[in-house]
């Protein structure tokens, strides 16, 4: 088969994905109609024609109005099944979801709304489908320590549906350290601890990520190649790296992707998985940035092969689902 083929049919898992980011603009009117909610725009093709952006800034601007139309579980429950319907078609069989609560909360729309859309969602996809998923409530960086602690406590009676938290938004100015106290309190409730970091903000935001947050994965990480010292505390704790290629051209954190540094990572031996991101804003789900990746750095089937193991072996599953999984994926590469 073609390296297009064999990138649409090896199961894979996504490690780095915003629910909210996945709105597709029809989706988007849809709602919006259903909820009387009043947008800016006047048919789909300017909505999406409005999906340019010079930074994270800008993206996070219309990604914040993105959630305006998220009312009710059932809008949640649409949002979350249309991705998943996705990953189906993409042969997806295991995805870790990211959700912004304190987005929804802000609003009036209650937390339990949120999550019981979006987890019954994945019970059906679990049921229908076969995919596994885990919830990762994350933490808006350019909110307060405060606000944190507020969704952390709102989040306690849905412990059973939550299996990490999250630090994202607006990465400069908002170090990991600013969350230093809720995330030892996250994890004394039992959530494992992850965060963005290295996207557009300094190596230094890795290094508090990793020391004082004590992040199980980098999301991003992107920066991690300007400090030598760096790049080998990350392979001596073993941390995977959940690089977005096709996000970090929408932003420009790269500006020619001839030059995106996941090839260099490989050619590190960094642990690299591939990942989607915010893909109704950037540009195409996880096949998407598979290929452009592909295409541009002229990867090789071995090194597509690698960064699917990595998805795996650095997913929150347990060892035993993890082998399952990975037994699964030999199983492919050997027909």
């Amino acid at each position: 088969m073609d390296i297009k083929e064999f990138i649409s049919k090896i199961p894979k898992a996504e490690l780095h994905l915003h629910i909210e980011g996945t709105l597709e603009p029809e989706l988007f009117f849809e709602l919006a109609k259903r909820n009387g909610i009043s947008i800016p725009y006047t048919t789909v093709n300017e909505l999406r024609s409005a999906y340019q952006f010079d930074c994270l800034q800008d993206f996070l601007d219309i990604y914040y109005k993105g959630t305006q139309v998220l009312i009710h579980e059932q809008d949640f429950f649409n949002l979350t099944w249309a991705y998943l319907t996705k990953c189906k078609e993409q042969n997806v069989v295991h995805t870790e979801i990211m959700f912004d609560p304190q987005s929804h909360t802000d609003r009036g729309v209650a937390f339990e709304t949120v999550i019981n859309g979006i987890s019954k969602a994945c019970q059906k996809a679990k049921q229908e489908c076969g995919i596994s998923s885990f919830l990762i409530m994350s933490y808006l960086r350019h909110l307060s320590e405060e606000s944190a602690f507020e969704i952390l406590e709102m989040s306690k009676p849905f412990k059973h549906l939550i299996k990490a938290v999250g630090l994202d938004s607006s990465e400069l100015g908002h170090p990991p350290s600013k969350f230093q106290r809720v995330f030892d309190a996250s994890v004394k409730e039992g959530y494992i601890p992850l965060a963005h970091a290295g996207e557009e903000g300094p190596t230094e935001y890795i290094w508090e990520a990793i020391d004082i947050l004590k992040i199980h994965r980098i999301d991003h990480g992107n920066r991690c190649l300007e400090d030598e010292k760096l790049i080998q505390e990350i392979m001596k704790r073993d941390l995977a790296l959940k690089i977005c290629p096709l996000s970090n051209k929408a932003l420009q954190v790269v500006k020619d992707f001839k030059n995106h540094p996941l090839k260099k990572m490989l050619d590190l031996g960094l642990k690299v998985t591939v990942n989607s991101d915010d893909p109704a804003y950037f540009g195409g789900q996880l096949i998407a940035n598979f290929e452009a990746i592909t295409e541009e750095l002229n990867l090789s089937k071995d090194e597509i092969v690698q960064l699917v193991r990595n998805s795996f072996q650095y997913a929150l599953l347990s060892e035993d689902v993890k082998k399952i999984r990975l037994e699964e994926l030999d199983k492919f590469l050997a027909i």
